[in-house]
């Protein structure tokens, strides 16, 4: 059965408030080329509808929620990150979606490469017929 791939990050937290600390190849498994950042996303709007060939991400939602899609092909899984302590890790070749944003929710992407069109599956039927 597949799982979602968290990673929970060591927080730093005092009457000062909290931090967190992202690096490459420590607690972020790869080599960081790449960070985006989505925000303001309008009510029932769902994003992604897409796997990449290469690319591995982890999200973060730096503010608010927001719930995610995963499919390997085989199995398809709902998860949902609501804190800035939890990454989820988006492995190459899987579909992911993300929905149910908060209205104040800035969901972070840290990428392990530049944006690259020709990473990027955007069919569902390519999806199936890539993995298999």
């Amino acid at each position: 059965m597949m799982e979602p791939k968290y990673i929970h990050f060591k927080e730093f937290a005092d009457g000062r408030g909290g931090l967190v600390a992202l690096e490459q190849n420590q607690n972020i498994p790869f080599e960081i080329k790449r960070v985006y950042y989505i925000y303001g996303t309008p009510e029932n709007t769902r994003r992604g509808f897409h796997a990449h060939k290469d690319l591995e991400q982890v999200a973060i939602c730096v503010k608010g929620a927001c719930s995610f899609l995963l499919d390997d092909g085989r199995e398809k899984i709902e998860c949902r990150l609501d804190s800035p302590a939890t990454g989820l890790l988006i492995d190459r070749m899987l579909w992911h979606e993300m929905y149910d944003f908060t209205d104040d929710c800035v969901l972070m992407v840290l990428a392990s490469g530049l944006y690259d069109e020709a990473d990027y599956i955007r069919g569902y039927g390519q999806f199936l017929k890539a993995i298999n």
